[in-house]
């Protein structure tokens, strides 16, 4: 969405930005670290730190800064009212008591993906797979399959100039083969990622389509790599996941 430069408040961007630079890499930072990481000045930065903080969304030491439970009402109130994760959420239940794997729904955001719906083994918490987690798109079997919903032009877009991070030694960093990945999702319509975004993880994702044919979400099931073999993925996994996106297409 564009908005007139008149109705654009500069300061509550800024302050989203500081807000947003806080993640799974850096966890606690002060000043200095804030302004690198929003592009502001390292005073700005303070300013907004010490302005977050009075209003609860962070805790301070003094000098280090860090997330506060208050974040968490954005997150809340998001998958309690937002009509996409409720519809999809019995789905993914089924699916989960049926194979007792993980299932999860995902959307694309930037460079990361989102959990916003998910049901199934506790184990798999350990991988940080819990509502509201971000993963780098580049490295995750539904990062690929939102990518490759885009239009050609726009994914293009999307990863010139990008570094593809090297999160593990199976990670798909260099461009032209990333690229070529994607392509490959876009004529199959599903992905396979296996322990490119951590170790152990292997994970499989179809597009969530609605009616009008507009990729709305991924659906993905992590599992055990013995149940991604390409025969047994092809005969269990896969075809209940497609069906599981032909029936909700209807209600998203």
């Amino acid at each position: 969405m564009t908005i007139a430069k008149a109705d654009y408040i500069a300061g509550m961007a800024k302050g989203l930005a500081v807000l947003e630079s806080f993640d799974t890499e850096r966890q606690r930072l002060n000043a200095t670290l804030a302004a690198q990481r929003a592009g502001l000045t390292r005073a700005a930065a303070r300013r907004h730190l010490l302005t977050l903080a009075h209003l609860g969304y962070l805790e301070t030491d003094g000098s280090y800064f860090w997330l506060a439970p208050k974040v968490l009402r954005f997150s809340g109130s998001y998958l309690a009212s937002a009509r996409l994760p409720r519809v999809i959420q019995p789905t993914l239940n089924r699916l989960a008591a049926l194979t007792g794997e993980s299932f999860s729904a995902v959307v694309l955001d930037g460079e990361q993906v989102v959990i916003i719906a998910r049901s199934g083994s506790r184990s798999m918490l350990a991988y940080g797979l819990h509502l509201g987690a971000r993963l780098p798109a580049h490295a995750t079997s539904t990062g690929r399959v939102l990518l490759a919903a885009k239009t050609r032009t726009d994914f293009n877009a999307w990863l010139k100039g990008r570094e593809l991070p090297r999160l593990t030694s199976h990670t798909t960093v260099d461009p032209r083969k990333f690229r070529a990945l994607i392509e490959a999702v876009r004529e199959q319509d599903w992905c396979v990622a296996s322990e490119e975004h951590e170790l152990g993880v292997h994970a499989l994702a179809v597009p969530l389509r609605n009616m009008e044919g507009r990729t709305v979400a991924a659906l993905n099931v992590v599992a055990p790599p013995q149940r991604l073999e390409a025969k047994l993925m092809q005969k269990d996994l896969l075809p209940l996941l497609l069906e599981a996106a032909r029936e909700l297409r209807p209600l998203v």
